[in-house]
């Protein structure tokens, strides 16, 4: 993308200053007056703007400079302006910030002070464009509720809409958290049952002496405490699909019941001695071994040949290249909605830091921090410091590298120093103990954003 710069300012010697103080790679327009400043935005559509308030025919006031502002965010709402105004004109910056200025630099001129503002400017534009375009993309998948990019989920998503039309018993293997789940549901909803119940039952969570009757039901009077039939969850799913997950837990006591089902289709209640049709698609889950389980007799073979018919590796999220930032995204404009706040962005350092976790927990680990960071971030972006990501958990060679460790230890105290101040810089920068100069080069040097408003 190339970086367009239009600086809106009627005093020529200020708007001379104000362009040397960037680099020659940075596209600059130049305008002094209003309607000079929107036909230059209509042609050239730069994506920073800076706008002096002062402009005549009101060089004295701020009316002029104000109806700037609105004229570009209602042509152009994603472009980011930064209001120029003078040291006793606080107020006026504070209103343009209201109006959907993105921020503001008060004069005289300090060229360091003011790139500095500007590349963030581009910067955040460049993080919400690339925010916009994860929103809008194809995932590549008709799955209801599943977001995949990477080749190998893709494989995963393809696999299971070629086997919805058909009644063949799928099992899914994949780590803890890898959204097992939420594929079995999405496999319901496009299959020919979709309009019939989709009962799921956790074989690893249910005692026991419990599970029995929970999966084929009970006659009254078939235990002390049977006091009226149940129907199972077998008998529940009838007409529609049976999630068993963590299958590989199932007692071997149970297993040669639950091997008649599949076989025969039918089933007798706990106490019953009466056989019940049922009509039920089977999906089933584990994140176990079970070729390891069947090795040592925990698991029969003859059931895992039934539950099988097709199987389905899910990767886990660490190997899903590209998803884990999009999927991120989705969780954090979702959490928005449901929260009712105003939707939030994920920062550059919160990407990468999503990009390189290894996500031990998957999908569901991703879930809770997301969810954390929507709730507890105060203002518009989400960091990797919110998401609880900005310290790695291994300890390689790049760990061991002085420069790093004192890089992100560095990183850190800037960030957590701005945010005590909520974004002042001149506060975080006494906190810190060094100049605000200082602060700003930190800033600049590890792609922070945060308000410059000082005291």
């Amino acid at each position: 993308m190339q970086k367009t710069l239009l600086i809106v300012e009627d005093d020529p010697g200020l708007q001379s200053q104000m362009r040397w103080c960037f680099e020659d790679d940075l596209v600059v327009h130049q305008a002094t007056d209003r309607e000079s400043a929107i036909d230059i935005l209509r042609r050239h559509e730069p994506q920073v703007v800076t706008l002096d308030l002062g402009l005549p025919p009101d060089p004295g006031g701020a009316s002029e400079g104000f109806k700037t502002l609105e004229e570009i965010l209602r042509i152009a709402p994603l472009t980011k302006v930064i209001v120029i105004t003078g040291r006793e004109e606080k107020a006026n910056a504070v209103e343009a910030i209201g109006l959907g200025a993105s921020d503001f630099f008060q004069k005289p001129l300090d060229a360091d002070i003011l790139n500095f503002i500007v590349e963030r400017a581009f910067r955040l534009y460049a993080l919400e464009k690339e925010n916009r375009e994860l929103n809008a993309q194809d995932f590549g998948s008709r799955l209801s509720g599943v977001i995949a990019s990477s080749p190998k989920m893709l494989e995963v998503c393809r696999t299971l809409e070629k086997i919805a039309p058909t009644d063949v018993s799928a099992l899914l293997l994949g780590e803890t958290g890898s959204g097992k789940e939420v594929l079995a549901k999405a496999l319901h909803k496009i299959s020919p049952r979709n309009d019939a119940p989709f009962i799921a039952i956790n074989c690893a969570a249910i005692p026991e002496n419990l599970l029995e009757s929970e999966l084929f039901g009970y006659e009254k009077g078939a235990f002390t405490g049977a006091t009226q039939l149940k129907k199972g969850k077998i008998e529940l799913a009838h007409g529609g699909t049976l999630f068993l997950d963590e299958i590989g837990d199932m007692p071997s006591a149970l297993q040669p019941k639950m091997l008649r089902f599949l076989q025969e289709r039918m089933i007798e209640r706990v106490g019953g001695v009466k056989e019940i049709p049922v009509d039920v698609r089977v999906v089933c889950a584990t994140h176990q071994n079970v070729q390891h389980l069947i090795s040592n007799n925990l698991f029969r073979e003859d059931l895992y040949y039934r539950v099988s018919e097709i199987s389905l590796k899910i990767p886990p999220l660490r190997e899903r290249e590209g998803d884990a930032v999009v999927i991120a995204q989705s969780l954090l404009q979702k959490f928005c909605k449901e929260m009712k706040r105003a939707p939030l962005q994920l920062t550059e350092d919160a990407m990468q830091a999503i990009r390189s976790y290894e996500w031990p927990g998957n999908v569901r680990e991703m879930i809770n921090k997301v969810k954390r960071a929507s709730i507890m971030t105060e203002g518009k972006n989400v960091a990797a410091i919110d998401l609880e990501l900005g310290q790695s958990n291994s300890f390689g060679d790049d760990a061991l590298n002085l420069k790093t460790v004192r890089d992100n230890a560095e990183k850190s105290a800037c960030i957590q120093a701005l945010k005590s101040a909520s974004g002042n810089m001149a506060k975080a920068a006494r906190i810190l103990g060094i100049t605000r100069p200082t602060l700003y080069a930190l800033a600049d040097k590890h792609q922070l954003i945060a308000s410059t408003e000082s005291n």
